[in-house]
């Protein structure tokens, strides 16, 4: 199973999914986790006031995600992580190394 990771430097998950520029996509399958890509989106989280909710940007990330299972990231939005839900993506709140996580996060799914 594919699950996409929110990471700044490639072996953490340490990024807020609004803040992401990139997301890491792993196949997970028994007791490993292979990166298999990295996918670039345009950053959610623009710090517009006047546009403070950003569909448009959300609906190109979850397209981006398109066959991922899961998403694991430092913080996310309730919105986001709702909508992600919506479109048959779990959204999972972890720090910490890649690995070990998405394995644990497998199992849950």
């Amino acid at each position: 199973m594919l699950i996409a990771v929110a990471s700044k430097d490639g072996r953490d998950i340490n990024q807020h999914f609004g803040h992401a520029e990139r997301f890491l996509i792993y196949d997970v399958a028994g007791n490993d986790a292979k990166l298999v890509d990295e996918k670039k989106v345009e950053r959610y989280c623009s710090y517009d006031q006047d546009h403070p909710l950003r569909a448009h940007l959300l609906e190109a990330i979850s397209a981006t995600l398109k066959g991922c299972r899961a998403l694991v990231c430092a913080q996310i939005g309730q919105g986001p992580q709702m909508e992600l839900e919506r479109l048959g993506i779990d959204a999972f709140v972890a720090e910490g190394p890649i690995k070990p996580a998405l394995l644990e996060f497998a199992k849950m799914l």
